[in-house]
């Protein structure tokens, strides 16, 4: 009995956890739903390609490709390159997560995306130590999970009825900065932010979304210089 109360209590502090920033990522769904109505997509394909892919960056770009005849391989491709920030998180994760079976590891692959990285790291990087804390990891990213496939749904069937003046999408940037600010408590997260902040701007107008990629690794290598100083 007391596993199972460890096991749900680590849960459902995962699910309370990413609340916060579902306020940025239902708005962000719902403009999705919208854009691949747009871009000429089916609602089957368009709910399809949030279960199936779920990554809110490579799904904008994909259904602005799809909505100008991309070949499916340049997509492909791109949807590849736009996510390869996935591999730093992974890289990030993977201390936390080995001794975890490889269902369980293909589950956190799935549900490991930008919203639930933020939470999740931060809770990993507390001081203590138990063998259940990937049963927060699984509540915060099946909370995402599903607010992201719910949010895509109501903008795929009532998206039409939103607005376009409300300009939703700028909610999300302003959640992400609400969860960094918090963690930089030491000079080499407060330079590595900076870095990437800075090349993230200068290098925006890069395509397939490398200056996300870009602003990434400097930040990491920066980050890493500032310890070492």
């Amino acid at each position: 009995m007391k596993h199972t109360q460890i096991v749900w209590r680590e849960f459902l502090s995962g699910v309370k956890d990413e609340l916060p920033i579902l306020a940025g990522v239902i708005p962000f769904g719902m403009i999705y739903g919208i854009l691949a109505l747009g871009a000429g997509l089916s609602t089957t394909e368009a709910q399809a390609m949030s279960a199936i892919i779920f990554a809110g960056s490579a799904q904008f770009m994909l259904v602005q490709l799809a909505g100008v005849g991309t070949p499916a391989l340049v997509m492909i491709l791109t949807g590849f390159v736009i996510n390869l920030r996935h591999a730093l998180y992974s890289a990030s994760i993977a201390p936390y997560t080995r001794q975890l079976t490889l269902p369980w590891k293909a589950l956190m692959a799935y549900l490991l995306t930008d919203e639930a990285y933020a939470v999740v790291i931060t809770y990993y990087h507390q001081g203590d130590e138990h063998k259940h804390k990937h049963w927060y990891f699984l509540g915060a990213g099946l909370a995402l999970w599903g607010s992201w496939q719910l949010s895509s749904a109501v903008g795929i069937f009532l998206g039409a009825q939103v607005p376009p003046g409300w300009s939703l999408d700028f909610t999300l940037a302003l959640t992400f900065i609400a969860l960094v600010i918090p963690t930089l408590n030491d000079r080499a997260s407060v330079l590595a932010a900076i870095a990437a902040g800075i090349i993230a701007i200068v290098a925006a107008g890069l395509p397939y979304k490398l200056g996300l990629l870009t602003a990434a690794l400097v930040g990491i290598v920066v980050g890493l210089w500032g310890e070492e100083r």
